[in-house]
């Protein structure tokens, strides 16, 4: 099996793994009342299945994500970065700029 499929199965099971974590303490702490009414009903465990399920999805990508971003090169080892090039700083002083006289007025007159 191919390096990349192996890395992407190991990390949507953690990441499913960490929903049923979530999902169990939701239930666990009764957010929302969630537990009574998952146990009050006959389709109950449908619903935790939808939850899992979907937690589930975001989880595996963010899992996979966070793995994928984390991936090294090896052929980085040179330096990278431009050559420090001398920036000509501002001095704060007022420079002169020169303007024609008797051109055109390119303000609009208010109506």
């Amino acid at each position: 099996m191919p390096d990349l499929i192996r890395l992407y199965i190991k990390h949507c099971l953690i990441g499913f793994a960490i929903a049923a974590g979530f999902v169990a303490m939701l239930l666990y702490f009764d957010i929302a009342n969630m537990w009574h009414l998952v146990s009050h009903s006959d389709k109950g465990w449908l619903a935790v299945l939808v939850l899992w399920l979907a937690n589930g999805v975001v989880f595996a990508g963010v899992q996979f994500g966070i793995a994928v971003m984390n991936m090294k090169d090896d052929d980085d080892d040179e330096p990278r970065g431009g050559k420090r090039q001398h920036v000509q700083r501002p001095t704060g002083q007022m420079i002169p700029v020169r303007v024609a006289a008797g051109g055109p007025d390119t303000r609009q007159q208010r109506r």
